[in-house]
């Protein structure tokens, strides 16, 4: 017999909207729910996360803690979601390695430190960028958001013989290209850089690490005209600063999207 969905809702859920084709997306209602931030994840883990596994593997009387160091420890080297799911999976793991081990030698092992959770769930399999460099010329820290949350992300540039030509590298997309070209619009203006002979002779390469990973958005803007104007300036750049923001033609910083996040 046939079916009447005339008075059916479908509600769905997805990380992504980028692999929804544009037809079906174009008839859906979109409701964007923000993911966790770090420390809203600590606290529900310590609330709500850790007793609940803890009483599931049998281990509630267990006197020793998973502390929040070990848990920042987790969010950080084990875990790249949005929500807490995942996190919840590597706490039970913990919880379960402890429950085999009181089985095994009749009492409970210590507190689970940032130090020994590697023992629990080997070696981390994700590592945040971390910046340990000095500070170079024509290289800028920038700030990405992504479905997990805020990132890091170092802006190289150098300049190299040609002709004057712009190269993006990195596998960025339209409008950040079109943010590239004018961030260098604007340090080409500024007294201090290199005049039109200069150009004549010479390009400038920017490169985006990961290149793997597609990047858009025009935030970038203002993190690129800083590293073109250190570049074509010889000046360094301070390594423990991050920029994001849409830059102008005459230098003016727009408002950002993602910033609890970022």
């Amino acid at each position: 017999a046939d079916f009447d969905l005339s008075g059916v809702m479908f509600i769905t859920t997805a990380n992504s909207l980028h692999t929804i084709p544009p037809a079906l997306e174009d008839r859906m209602e979109i409701i964007r729910l923000p993911g966790y931030l770090e420390h809203e994840k600590l606290t529900i883990a310590q609330r709500f996360l850790v007793p609940r596994q803890l009483a599931r593997n049998g281990i509630a009387d267990w006197s020793g803690s998973l502390r929040r160091s070990s848990l920042q420890a987790i969010i950080d080297g084990y875990t790249r979601e949005a929500g807490v799911r995942n996190l919840e999976r590597e706490i039970g793991a913990v919880c379960r390695k402890i429950a085999k081990i009181k089985a095994e030698k009749g009492t409970y092992p210590g507190a689970v430190t940032s130090r020994s959770i590697g023992r629990y769930l080997g070696v981390p399999r994700y590592r945040r960028l971390q910046v340990d460099r000095d500070p170079e010329v024509g290289v800028v820290i920038g700030l990405a958001w992504t479905m997990a949350g805020g990132e890091i992300l170092e802006l190289e540039t150098a300049s190299v013989p040609g002709t004057g030509k712009l190269v993006l590298t990195g596998n960025l997309q339209d409008v950040m290209k079109e943010s590239a070209e004018t961030a260098l619009s604007y340090a080409r203006g500024r007294p201090s850089t290199k005049d039109g002979e200069w150009f004549k002779n010479n390009q400038i390469h920017v490169h985006v690490p990961e290149g793997a990973i597609p990047k858009d958005g025009p935030s970038a803007g203002i993190a690129l005209a800083t590293a073109f104007v250190s570049l074509l300036s010889g000046r360094k750049v301070r390594k423990d600063v991050a920029m994001t923001g849409e830059v102008t033609l005459r230098g003016k910083v727009l408002a950002i999207g993602g910033l609890p996040e970022k």
